[in-house]
């Protein structure tokens, strides 16, 4: 992770966060452990909890133990670990779902943070649905947290969460992607890359538009039910798969959450439509017996598959993501009391940064623009 290194060095000199309570409710694994250790390198005191208890690395909340308050084990009931770190009495939070800061608001102590950051698509709506005490940086919609994490990252942990859980052949498998954001692109990409048929279900027009326009096949999801081999959600929602979808889907047919929460797919209609009963066909695989000679397959309970059947993001993802949050975290510190409450975009300056750092770690170099354009560029009223 050499761009979020080049950032703990820089802490390490400067200690812009020093005295300062961070508190993160994110997901346990190596690459946080990163950049738990930049924040501590910047003096900051950290807690952590874990966002998804089935993505909990073990050996790593225990190494990480030893230089921050890390709560919880893989599999632990995830609320009184956020509850208690919301009563540690942080200055800044990171949220991977907005588990934290939603606690810190409904008890009436958001308004004593500096502010915090959000990490998902799911988190900043639950946020902007909130009257919020404190500024919150959108990190999940910076430029680079989009193109890195979205469309690369979970474009390509996704399929690999699929694979390990059921060593299923995409070649020649028709792929159903619920969902046409950034991560619902770069999963059909991908999935059209390993020789699978996609077909994409959308509710947005634009975004129908753009799939069909790149060669997908765009239908309702209750058509594409019937079509599907492998399904998989993607959209931030609930209930995106129901009991009429499940009516409709071949025998064997294969059921992945790739969005935050296990609410996407509509576990209790399955269990209800599940006359025959449920049984563990493979460790991370769960066979719904509808009754009438059909089995659904449903992968991690339901849960984000690339995290609970997989490693989640490459490293290399990840440092840009969590890049965004060392940067973000310095920004709140430095000018948090200076922002309105509510959701902020990150700064350019911030995404810009990031981005120079990767290009510097992958030895690339680019031009840069003469005294005469950018004079030129400013007359148009752009920079």
């Amino acid at each position: 992770m050499p761009v979020l290194r080049s950032i703990r060095s820089r802490f390490a000199r400067e200690q812009p966060l020093a005295g300062v309570r961070v508190a993160a409710c994110l997901h346990v694994t190596a690459e946080t452990a990163n950049l738990v250790r930049a924040f501590a390198a910047g003096g900051a005191q950290v807690g952590l909890c874990a966002a998804n208890p089935l993505s909990t690395q073990d050996d790593v909340a225990d190494a990480l133990s030893e230089e921050a308050e890390v709560l919880g084990r893989r599999g632990d009931d995830p609320v009184p670990h956020v509850l208690a770190l919301a009563a540690s009495e942080p200055l800044v939070t990171l949220d991977d779902g907005a588990d934290l800061l939603s606690v810190l608001h409904v008890q009436g102590r958001a308004g004593t943070l500096l502010g915090g950051t959000e990490e998902t698509t799911t988190g900043l709506l639950r946020l902007r649905a909130l009257e919020l005490a404190c500024p919150v940086l959108a990190v999940n919609e910076a430029r680079t947290e989009r193109l890195f994490n979205d469309h690369y990252g979970t474009g390509q942990s996704t399929l690999d969460g699929i694979l390990r859980a059921t060593n299923l052949l995409l070649a020649g498998r028709t792929i159903v992607v619920v969902g046409y954001g950034w991560t619902g692109r770069g999963i059909a990409n991908r999935a059209r890359g390993a020789g699978a048929q996609v077909i994409v279900c959308e509710v947005d027009a634009m975004r129908a538009l753009e799939a069909r326009m790149e060669g997908y096949e765009v239908m309702p999801a209750l058509v594409a039910a019937e079509r599907g081999d492998v399904f998989i959600t993607v959209t931030g929602s609930r209930d995106v798969l129901g009991a009429e979808h499940f009516g409709r889907m071949k025998d064997g047919a294969v059921l992945a959450n790739a969005g935050h929460f296990d609410i996407e797919i509509d576990l209790a209609a399955l269990r209800e439509a599940a006359t025959g009963g449920v049984r563990e066909a493979l460790p991370l695989v769960d066979s719904y017996d509808l009754g009438d000679g059909r089995r659904l397959n449903l992968l991690a309970s339901g849960r984000v598959v690339n995290l609970a059947a997989g490693q989640g993001h490459p490293a290399a993802v990840m440092d840009m993501s969590f890049a965004n949050q060392a940067l973000a975290v310095e920004h709140l510190v430095r000018h948090g009391r200076h922002l309105s409450p509510g959701v902020h975009p990150v700064p350019d300056a911030v995404d810009s940064e990031v981005a120079r750092l990767k290009l510097e770690s992958l030895g690339v170099r680019i031009d840069e623009a003469t005294e005469g354009q950018l004079r030129y560029g400013e007359g148009w009223g752009r920079r």
